[in-house]
């Protein structure tokens, strides 16, 4: 946490820069330290370390249980970090591994968010392969027939459409009310999505999904492309570069 001097172009304050390595080193120890401990481990006698604690306590970044006990650092910091995470744009965080998937796989990597209902492509990185499936941009991925409408469905608090009719786009499109359920289960059991032809004829694709740091489902991510090429072997061969991509972006996030 603490910064580089060097780099600031100044002197540091000594109070705020001990203040900065008392919270490192409670952030390198979720269960608590003594006032003992860490005025040796910032090298500086327990009487400073008690009064920089205190006044680290009673603006929430510290916090120790009633009648003393090891410190741990506070839920005042939580509130610092809503405002960093605010304001991070998952398309600049998601970007970089969008265009790393599609180099890696040659297809088309996509990025969505959760909508009212359906899911909705934000971004999307086109392969370079000759023939190129290409997103677009505010097309909502239709929740029983896509690789990333599953995944909502699976994992952002919707459900299969009950007592509705199921929209056929194709002949291997899910219209059955139970076993679209037993898809979604399935989903949450293994953690990702695939869709086979089943919104268009001649489209594979495979999602993935992205949790924020309240645990909720921030985003999507998905790979498509040619039934033709995106084979069954070849969304196997593929998916732990979705997987890894998705895990990198819920890092990011905060995941």
């Amino acid at each position: 946490m603490a910064s580089d001097p060097d780099r600031s172009g100044s002197r540091p304050v000594a109070s705020v820069a001990r203040a900065l390595a008392l919270l490192d080193e409670l952030g390198r120890a979720p269960e608590g330290l003594g006032v003992n401990e860490l005025a040796r481990r910032i090298g500086v006698n327990a009487s400073t370390a008690s009064r920089l604690l205190a006044t680290l306590e009673r603006g929430g970044m510290v916090e120790r249980a009633p009648g003393g006990g090891p410190y741990r650092l506070g839920l005042g910091l939580v509130t610092l970090a809503d405002g960093v995470l605010a304001r991070l744009d998952v398309r600049e965080l998601a970007r970089p591994r969008l265009r790393a998937l599609a180099a890696a796989t040659g297809e088309t990597a996509t990025l969505s968010v959760p909508g009212p209902v359906d899911a909705v492509t934000v971004d999307f990185v086109a392969a370079e392969s000759s023939v190129v499936s290409v997103a677009r941009l505010g097309r909502p991925s239709i929740g029983h027939a896509t690789a990333v409408g599953k995944v909502v469905l699976a994992f952002g608090g919707g459900s299969p459409a009950t007592g509705a009719e199921l929209t056929a786009y194709t002949d291997r499109t899910i219209v059955d009310p139970e076993m679209l359920g037993a898809e979604i289960e399935a989903v949450r059991e293994r953690g990702w999505a695939e869709a086979a032809g089943e919104r268009e004829p001649d489209l594979n694709a495979i999602a993935a999904p992205v949790f924020g740091r309240a645990g909720d489902l921030a985003a999507a991510v998905g790979l498509q492309g040619p039934a033709a090429r995106l084979t069954a072997d070849r969304r196997a061969e593929v998916l732990p570069a979705v997987l890894d991509a998705a895990a990198g972006l819920q890092r990011a996030l905060g995941g």
